[in-house]
């Protein structure tokens, strides 16, 4: 999987659906500061990138997951891998909602669901895994055996890892931010003495010493 990591995290840099800026760091939602942005939607318009995203997904599934007879994407970034991915490998596919629909059949499951069936959640980023594991739970309910996630880029942040354990849900990510840090300093996005306070963002995002940590 080690070349198939790279060759996506090259893809996420050139298209920035991963940009690094440390310097000048982002302000999430939380309030957190962050030396990086990601937005894997852009990998949708970038049809030689999505190409490789879809197939890589598609080749991981068959391997991590023999078995699946359904994809279920997270809404809303997980639909179109899902419907792509499913597509590939001739398989059904649908998705789950954050929340009920307050109207008709007030689905939340979109598209058909035995009981009993196999399913691999389709999902384009894990961070702290609270909105895929929710996803989980939700098919769960519905009587589905989820065998489990696949994810295009994960951060590895601790929070993440423990509640994905807890909730015995695996995830397999195509590339992760150990290995995006060090292609962005390959590719010179990044200075290479700026990985090490990449590295403390992901480990503690709440510490912000790691800015103007290269000063």
């Amino acid at each position: 999987m080690g070349n198939i990591s790279q060759v996506i995290a090259k893809d996420l840099l050139k298209i920035k659906a991963v940009f690094f800026r440390p310097e000048e760091p982002f302000t999430w939602a939380s309030g957190i500061k962050s030396p990086v942005y990601c937005d894997n939607r852009l990998t949708l318009t970038a049809p030689e990138v999505r190409s490789d995203v879809e197939n890589a997904l598609a080749e991981t599934i068959r391997r991590e997951y023999p078995d699946a007879e359904v994809l279920m994407g997270t809404s809303t970034a997980g639909i179109a891998h899902a419907a792509i991915t499913g597509h590939i490998m001739g398989l059904p596919m649908g998705y789950v909602r954050s929340g009920s629909k307050d109207h008709g059949r007030q689905n939340q499951i979109e598209g058909r669901l035995e009981k009993g069936q196999k399913v691999v959640v389709v999902e384009d980023l894990i961070s702290t895994g609270g909105s895929v594991i929710e996803v989980v739970s939700v098919l769960r309910e519905a009587g589905a055996e989820v065998l489990g996630v696949v994810s295009i880029f994960t951060y590895g942040m601790q929070k993440g890892l423990d509640r994905l354990a807890a909730a015995n849900v695996k995830n397999v990510s195509l590339t992760n931010f150990d290995v995006i840090a060090r292609m962005a300093a390959e590719e010179k996005y990044i200075k290479e003495e700026d990985i090490a306070r990449l590295i403390a963002f992901r480990d503690n995002p709440s510490d912000e010493s790691w800015i103007g940590g290269s000063k």
